[in-house]
C-alpha cells in the first residue's frame, strides 16, 4: 500500500482521505441504527472533515513536509481498519478494537500537531484529546442507555465540562519523555511545547534541570523528527535563560548537537541556531571550538545554499573567532577572513601567529586567490617593512606561500616590495641573513610577471649576486633570471646580460651536483642561447658539450633533458666541429633510446622534448653530408621522424618533415638502378620502388615511400599550421624531381594528395600557395591527372588569380594554361 501512496499526488491523497472520513462518518447518519461503539466512533470521526478540508486549502505549504503526510497516512490506515471492522460479523466484542483504533488516530493527530502552524494547533489539539480520552463500554441504544456524559460532551460540546477526564500533568509528560516509545515521546514533546508556550513550566514543581537532562539523553538516540523537535525545544528553553544555558554547556551534549550539523537541512539549521544561542557563554565558546569537525561543518554550512543556516553559521564563526586557535582552525577549513582580520588589526604576537600558520598551511590555488582577495597581502607586506625580525620572517614565509598564483604576484608588484627584497639580498648583516631565502623565492615568483623588466637593471643586479649566495638562493636567482630573460619584450635585457658576462657566470653551474640548481641554470642558458648562437659556440668547448650530452643521457627529468638539448639545438648547424663532437658522444643513439622509452604522455614537457629532439636531428640530416645522413639513418632516426609526423606537435611535425626532406633530396642519387649489373645478391621484389624506378631501402637510400612517410606528410596538408604544411610540401616535392616526376605524382595521387594540395590554394600563406602551385603545375602536365582533378582545381585557381599576391600571378597563369583555361602569355598577368 505504501508504494501506491507514494505514487499519489498530495492533492489526490487529501481528496481520498476526506472521502474516507465522510464514508466512516456516515455510520452515524442512520437514526434507526443503535448507538454502539461504531456509531460513537463515527460521530468523533465526523469532526475530522473540516480540519482536513482546511489542510487541503493549504496544500502548497504542507505538501513538502514528509512528516505531515506520514501522520495523515497513519490516520488513513486507522480509518480503513475501522471500516473493515464495521463489515466484520465475527468479532465478539468490537468495542475494544474500535477503541484502540480511536487512540491510534489520537496519537497520529499528536504527531501532526508538531508540524502545524499555530492557527491549526488549537483545533487539532482539542480534537486529539477527545480521541485519546474516548472510552467505549459496549453496545448501547438510544432507548436503553444514554451516551456517556464524557463522550457526549467531547463530541457534541452540548454541556459544560468542569474538568478533563484525563488531566495530563508535567510529571506525566516528563515520565513519557523518559520512558515512552517513539510515538509517545513525540506526543510528550508536543505537550512540553504547550507547557512552555503557556509559561506553565516555571510554575511546576518539576526540576527544569531534570527536563533538560532527559531531553539531552534522548537527543543521542531518537529518530530524526524527534531530534529536530528536541533541538527546537532546547533552543526555546535556552532563549534568554542563562541558567538553562549553563545546564546545556556539557561537552557530551554539545557534541550531540554538533552531530546534527551533518544531518538534513532543517535539523542543521536548528542546530546552528541552538549553538548560536548558547555561544553567549565563554565556556560554550571554548568547548565548541574543541569539538572535532565542528568548525569544518560550520564553514561548510557558511558556504552552503541555505541562507538562514549560512547567516547563523557566519555569526557563530565570527563569535568563535575571538579565540585565535579557532581562527586558525577556520583557516584550515578554508575560511580565511578571521585570520586576515588578525593580520590587519591583531596584536604583534597574533600577527606573527597568523603569518606563521599561513606559511605552513597547504593551500590550493583557489585558497591562495581567496586570501589575496580578502586582503592578506597588504598587511603581510607591512609586517615585512615595519616589523621586527620575527615579524619580517613570518611575513616573508607567508608571502612565499601565497606568491604562486598570478593574481597575488600582481598585488605584490603593486605593493612595491620587489625593490626592498632585492636590497635585502645585498645585505651582509648577519641578523637579516635568514630572510634572504624567502626573499629570493618571492623575487623568483615576481620575475614571472613581464612588468619586472620595466627596471632593466634588476637582472644585472641578480647576476652579480649569483656567486655570493647559498645554493638555495642561487636556485631562486637562476629561476628569476630565466623568467626575466624569457619575456617576449626582454631582448634588451638579454643583450645586457650577455654584455655583463652572463654565459661565463652560468656555465659553471652545469657541473653543479644539486640537480635543482643545475636544472635552473640549464633553463637560463637555453633561454639566452636563442639570441646568442655565435657566442654560444665560442664559450661551449668540447668538455661542456660532452657534459651536456651526459646530462641528456643520465637525467630523469624530461624538462632538464629538453633544456640541455635546447642549448645544443641552438648551436650553429654549419659548425661541423660541434657536429663531430656530438656524434662522438653518441648523442643520436641517446636520443633514439630516450624517445623509444618515452611513456607516450602528451604533457607540455614531453611535447617540448620531442620538438627539440627533432630540431637536433635536422643538424644530422644535412643534405650536403651524405655520410652523416647515412650515420643518422643507421641510428634509426627515420622511423622516429615518421612517428613524429603523426603524433608530434605542429612544431615537431615541421622539424620532422624538414629532416625527412633533407634526407629525401639524396634518395635519387643513392638508389640502386634495376639496370645495374653490380649486385652480389639479387634485390628482393619488395625493395623495388616505382617512384625512384630502382631498389630503395630506408636506411641506405632514405626513401620516403619505403619509410611510409608519404601518407603522413599528406595528412599534414590538412592542418592549418602553415609552417608544418610548407615543410610537408617541400618533402613531397622531392618526389617530383624531373627524372622521377611521373612516379612521384602517381604516388601522391594514389594517397589522395592531389586533392589536399588543391585545397591548400585557399590558404592565406603565400609561401604555402607558391609551393602548392609549383607542384600542381607539374601534376597537370600529365593528362590523366589534368582530366581527373582539373575541374575541381579551376575554381580555386580562378579565385586565386583575382586575389593572390603579385608574386604568384605568373605561376597561377602557368597552371591555368596547363588546364587550357588561359593562354600562357595572357595579358591579364
Amino acid at each position: 500500500m505504501n508504494m501506491i501512496m507514494e505514487k499519489r499526488s498530495f492533492s489526490e491523497f487529501m481528496s481520498e482521505l476526506v472521502a474516507l472520513v465522510d464514508e466512516v462518518a456516515s455510520f452515524a447518519m442512520n437514526p434507526e441504527v443503535e448507538i454502539d461503539a461504531f456509531t460513537e466512533f463515527a460521530m468523533l470521526v465526523e469532526k475530522l472533515a473540516p480540519i482536513f478540508s482546511d489542510l487541503s486549502d493549504k496544500i502548497t505549504v504542507i505538501e513538502n513536509k514528509p512528516s505531515i503526510r506520514k501522520s495523515l497516512e497513519s490516520i488513513e490506515t486507522s480509518l480503513s481498519r475501522a471500516k473493515a471492522l464495521k463489515k466484520s460479523s465475527s468479532l465478539k466484542d468490537p468495542s475494544k478494537h474500535i477503541e484502540d483504533t480511536t487512540h491510534d488516530i489520537g496519537r497520529s493527530l499528536g504527531l501532526l500537531l508538531l508540524e502545524l502552524s499555530t492557527d491549526f494547533r488549537e483545533k487539532v489539539g482539542t480534537l486529539q484529546k477527545q480521541f485519546m480520552n474516548a472510552r467505549f463500554g459496549g453496545n448501547m441504544s438510544l432507548s436503553s442507555s444514554p451516551v456517556s456524559l464524557e463522550f457526549a460532551n467531547d463530541v457534541y460540546g452540548g454541556g459544560e465540562i468542569e474538568e478533563e477526564i484525563v488531566n495530563v500533568t508535567i510529571e506525566d509528560v516528563v515520565l513519557q519523555l523518559k520512558n515512552g516509545n517513539d510515538e509517545e515521546f513525540a506526543v510528550a514533546l508536543w505537550r512540553l511545547k504547550e507547557f512552555i508556550r503557556d509559561e506553565k513550566l516555571e510554575s511546576c514543581l518539576v526540576n527544569e534541570e531534570a527536563v533538560v537532562a532527559v531531553l539531552l539523553n534522548r537527543l543521542r538516540s531518537c529518530k530524526a523528527d524527534n531530534r529536530l523537535n528536541i533541538i527546537q525545544l532546547l533552543r526555546n528553553m535556552a532563549s534568554g535563560n542563562d541558567d538553562t544555558k549553563e545546564k546545556m554547556a556539557e561537552t557530551e551534549f554539545l557534541s550531540a548537537v554538533v552531530k546534527s550539523l551533518t544531518r538534513d537541512a532543517e535539523e542543521r539549521r536548528e542546530a546552528v541556531g541552538l549553538l548560536l544561542e548558547l555561544s553567549d557563554l565563554p565556556a560554550v565558546r571554548r568547548q565548541i571550538g574543541r569539538i572535532q569537525g565542528c568548525i569544518v561543518m560550520l564553514v561548510s554550512i557558511l558556504n552552503g545554499s541555505d541562507p538562514i543556516a549560512s547567516q547563523g553559521a557566519a555569526k557563530l564563526l565570527d563569535i568563535l573567532s575571538s579565540n585565535t586557535q579557532n581562527a586558525l582552525h577556520m583557516a584550515e577549513a578554508g575560511y580565511f577572513k578571521p585570520l586576515v582580520q588578525y593580520l590587519k588589526k591583531g596584536s604583534d604576537m597574533n600577527k606573527i601567529l597568523m603569518a606563521t600558520a599561513l606559511s605552513r598551511l597547504v593551500l590550493t590555488d583557489h585558497s591562495k586567490l581567496s586570501l589575496g582577495k580578502d586582503g592578506a597581502i597588504e598587511p603581510l607586506v607591512n609586517m615585512f617593512h615595519t616589523g621586527k625580525l620575527e615579524s619580517k620572517l613570518s611575513a616573508l614565509n607567508a608571502l612565499q606561500n601565497l606568491s604562486s598564483v598570478t593574481e597575488n604576484v600582481q598585488l605584490l608588484i603593486r605593493s612595491g616590495i620587489a625593490g626592498s627584497l632585492l636590497q635585502l639580498l645585498f645585505s651582509v648583516t648577519s641578523v637579516l641573513m635568514t630572510l634572504r631565502e624567502p626573499a629570493s623565492a618571492i623575487l623568483a615568483r615576481i620575475a614571472q610577471s613581464e612588468s619586472i623588466i620595466v627596471n632593466q637593471d634588476v637582472a644585472q643586479q641578480m647576476l652579480s649576486l649569483l656567486n655570493l649566495s647559498s645554493p638555495i638562493i642561487q636556485g631562486h636567482l637562476l629561476e628569476a633570471l630565466s623568467s626575466i630573460a624569457a619575456h617576449p619584450r626582454a631582448s634588451k635585457v638579454r643583450r645586457k646580460m650577455k654584455e655583463k658576462g652572463a654565459l661565463q657566470l652560468i656555465l659553471p653551474f652545469l657541473k653543479e651536483t644539486n640537480t635543482t640548481t643545475r636544472s635552473k641554470a640549464l633553463n637560463l642558458l637555453y633561454t639566452l642561447s636563442k639570441d646568442l648562437t655565435d657566442e654560444l659556440s665560442e664559450h661551449l668547448d668540447e668538455a661542456h658539450l660532452i657534459h651536456i650530452v651526459n646530462i641528456v643521457s643520465s637525467s630523469s627529468s624530461d624538462s632538464e633533458k629538453a633544456a640541455a638539448l635546447g642549448i645544443l639545438s641552438n648551436l650553429p648547424v654549419s659548425d661541423k666541429k660541434v657536429t663531430d663532437i656530438l656524434k662522438k658522444a653518441n648523442l643520436l643513439s641517446i636520443l633514439i633510446s630516450n624517445m623509444a622509452s618515452s611513456t607516450g604522455s602528451n604533457s607540455p614537457v614531453t611535447r617540448t622534448l620531442a620538438e627539440i629532439v627533432a630540431c637536433v636531428i635536422v643538424r644530422f640530416t644535412n643534405p650536403s653530408d651524405k655520410k652523416l645522413q647515412l650515420y643518422s639513418a643507421e641510428q634509426g632516426v627515420i622511423p622516429l621522424l615518421v612517428k613524429l609526423l603523426s603524433s608530434g606537435s605542429s612544431i615537431a611535425k615541421f622539424r620532422a618533415a624538414t629532416a625527412l626532406a633533407q634526407l629525401s633530396q639524396n634518395s635519387l642519387s643513392l638508389r640502386r638502378s634495376r639496370k645495374s649489373k653490380w649486385f652480389c645478391v639479387n634485390p628482393s621484389v619488395e625493395a623495388y620502388c616505382e617512384v625512384h624506378d630502382g631498389y630503395c631501402y630506408v636506411n641506405s637510400t632514405f626513401c620516403l615511400v619505403k619509410a611510409g612517410a608519404v601518407p603522413a606528410l599528406i595528412k599534414i596538408l590538412e592542418d592549418k599550421e602553415w609552417e608544418a604544411v610548407e615543410a610537408a610540401l617541400i618533402a613531397l616535392s622531392t618526389l617530383l624531381q624531373d627524372e622521377i616526376c611521373e612516379g612521384g605524382i602517381n604516388c601522391i595521387a594514389k594517397n589522395s594528395g592531389v586533392q589536399a594540395i588543391i585545397k591548400i590554394l585557399e590558404a592565406g600563406d603565400v609561401k604555402v600557395q607558391e609551393k602548392a602551385l609549383w607542384m600542381l603545375d607539374r601534376i597537370f602536365r600529365i593528362e590523366e591527372h589534368r582530366v581527373k582533378y582539373g575541374e575541381s582545381a579551376q575554381v580555386f585557381l580562378i579565385d586565386l588569380a583575382q586575389t593572390c599576391d603579385s608574386r604568384l600571378k605568373s605561376t597561377v597563369a602557368k597552371v591555368l594554361a596547363e588546364l587550357e583555361l588561359l593562354q600562357v602569355q595572357s595579358s591579364y598577368f
